[in-house]
């Protein structure tokens, strides 16, 4: 039912000359009756015809629109001059309709792949890891701050959690890292032999297991199994107190966070990781010493004699060297994806991903540096 106090908007051309009249009421109640009006008009309106507005009741956008339609946008932006008597408001409302309506269309986005769209994806791509590493920078340099700050003030040191997550990262990662090192070794002790046998030179299968787990295999593995078990753990924690804004209930009450949950994960892993170094080194140098007592007849006394005799001490210094920069990265990355996470699962689940992919990347990453580094000091 149409609210009588409305009258609905009437266009109609003076018999006397081409003087277009505009009546009535032009809002959304009357708009379909309002088109098709304008629609029949439209064409029989031109740069001289006149237009009366002096009848004109309510306005509002919808009928602006159709105005602006009707008349055109020059008209329209010359209103003031042919239309002095007509409201401010609605003097404003048709010149803001004007000129929304005469915005640009948005491009439609091309369809396909161009070379281009592979350069710019590139580009995005290189720009993301590069403000990932900033933000990693940036939370190492806050991290080693609040270290410093509270190494002289034992009052302010959580030995309750760094005790808890030495036990969860290191304790009870000893068995996994023990038994993948073992069968490592045993591998690595198979393949040596393999090759060596065509040489005549199986001997140097315990130099090979020897050297390659004091220097290399034994910290590498055991990071690369921290940076899947405990930096995923470090960031779906953190990442579950962030969504659940804990960390913000944190500093609510004037607490910092940095202190209270990377300070006690850092610390743990530093503590953890050359435990499991070591572990690795030995249960892979069993793994191998097994496979040359079983199938080369090497006996267990002529093992150890060789190991002692070619393997020098600084092969096992260069990977007990690695162990606390790799549990540094593995802790801090784990902890920075936790804080990172926003307020859905789905985003503790992809940070948590991105936790364990970048740890792994960056462990191999500085093991290669490392190495090279080692090649050209001759250590």
């Amino acid at each position: 039912m149409t609210d009588s106090r409305f009258s609905p908007g009437t266009l109609a051309f003076d018999l006397d000359g081409p003087l277009l009249r505009i009546d009535g009421d032009w809002t959304l109640q009357h708009y379909a009756a309002l088109r098709r009006q304008v629609l029949g008009v439209l064409a029989r309106i031109d740069a001289r015809s006149q237009v009366a507005l002096d009848g004109l009741g309510a306005l509002d956008t919808a009928g602006a629109g159709l105005l602006v339609e009707l008349l055109g946008q020059e008209r329209i932006a010359a209103i003031e001059a042919w239309a002095p008597g007509l409201p401010a408001e609605r003097l404003a409302l048709l010149q803001s309709v004007a000129r929304a309506l005469a915005q640009p269309e948005a491009e439609q986005p091309r369809q396909g792949y161009e070379f281009g769209d592979v350069l710019a994806h590139i580009g995005r791509t290189v720009q993301g890891v590069c403000r990932q590493q900033r933000m990693l920078l940036g939370f190492i340099g806050l991290t080693l701050q609040t270290l410093l700050l509270n190494l002289p003030r034992p009052r302010r040191w959580r030995l309750t959690p760094l005790v808890a997550h030495v036990e969860q990262t290191g304790l009870d990662a000893i068995p996994i890292v023990a038994l993948l090192t073992f069968l490592v070794g045993a591998v690595v002790a198979f393949l040596g032999a393999t090759v060596l046998a065509d040489f005549g030179a199986t001997i140097y299968t315990v130099s090979l297991v020897g050297f390659s787990f004091l220097r290399e295999f034994g910290v590498l593995l055991a990071a690369i199994l921290l940076a899947g078990r405990s930096a995923s753990a470090f960031a779906a924690q953190i990442g579950s107190m962030k969504s659940n804004e804990e960390i913000d209930a944190i500093r609510t009450l004037g607490l910092s966070p940095i202190e209270l949950l990377v300070l006690p994960r850092v610390l743990a892993m530093l503590i953890a990781l050359p435990i499991l170094t070591f572990v690795g080194m030995l249960s892979g140098i069993v793994g191998g010493a097994v496979v040359c007592v079983l199938a080369l007849d090497i006996s267990p006394t002529l093992f150890m004699t060789i190991m002692q005799r070619d393997i020098d001490l600084v092969h096992f210094l260069v990977g007990m060297g690695k162990a606390p920069v790799f549990a540094f990265v593995i802790a801090v990355i784990g902890c920075l994806e936790g804080f990172k996470v926003g307020g859905s699962a789905q985003s503790v689940g992809e940070h948590t991903t991105s936790s364990v992919v970048q740890s792994i990347f960056m462990v191999i990453l500085l093991d290669a540096i490392a190495a090279l580094f080692f090649m050209e000091m001759g250590w």
